[in-house]
């Protein structure tokens, strides 16, 4: 763990928060120039992204035995292709690409929760965590329609989703910094590992 850990207590402010997301960045040039205005998450330093799991752990918690457990558990889930199909939202105060399939983004989500229960998505805010890459959230109703109606001009975008990355940083403070890729496995599923378990045995 020593070189994440050199990493979390060098990198400017030490952080708060670690998330775990899935870069988008074929969705870029769409979104990217709404997102900078419209998306918090953007001021930041997070590119377009599909959120797998946030907040994660706390940073001082990640350790060598957490990144095992991640890369193990997301090398379990093969690698796949998407399409950002259509414009969503929730409620008129955040809009949102929706990628299709969803389900592997789901998997996801299920399958390092399960490793770590006391990380709920979103703290248990949502009975049901939608898969969704964020445009724009909390500004007027047609700035949001605005941007989801030119955004929505160039779907379909096709991405394969091959990794997940874990970020640390703090909230409209500092910018969030990437700290490990994980990939995801081959197209063709291996056995099954052994889970937290054991590698914590």
């Amino acid at each position: 763990m020593d070189r994440h850990r050199s990493w979390l207590e060098t990198a400017g402010m030490e952080p708060t928060q670690t998330a775990l997301i899935v870069p988008i960045p074929e969705a870029e040039e769409a979104v990217g120039r709404f997102r900078a205005s419209l998306d918090r998450a953007a001021g930041w330093g997070v590119p377009a992204h599909v959120t797998v799991l946030y907040p994660f752990l706390p940073p001082q918690q990640i350790d060598e035995q957490v990144m095992a457990v991640l890369r193990e558990t997301i090398a379990e889930i093969p690698r796949f292709d998407v399409a950002l199909t259509h414009v969503g939202w929730f409620g008129d105060t955040v809009v949102w690409l929706a990628p299709q399939p969803d389900r592997p983004f789901r998997e996801l989500t299920a399958a390092v929760w399960r490793q770590f229960p006391e990380a709920p998505p979103y703290a248990g805010a949502h009975s049901d965590v939608v898969p969704h890459l964020t445009i724009g959230h909390d500004a007027a109703k047609p700035t949001l329609r605005h941007a989801a109606d030119t955004v929505a001009a160039h779907l379909p975008i096709h991405a394969t989703i091959d990794r997940v990355r874990l970020i640390a940083g703090t909230p409209d403070v500092s910018p969030w910094h990437t700290v490990c890729e994980f990939p995801l496995g081959a197209t063709t599923t291996a056995p099954a590992g052994t889970g937290r378990a054991a590698v914590r045995a």
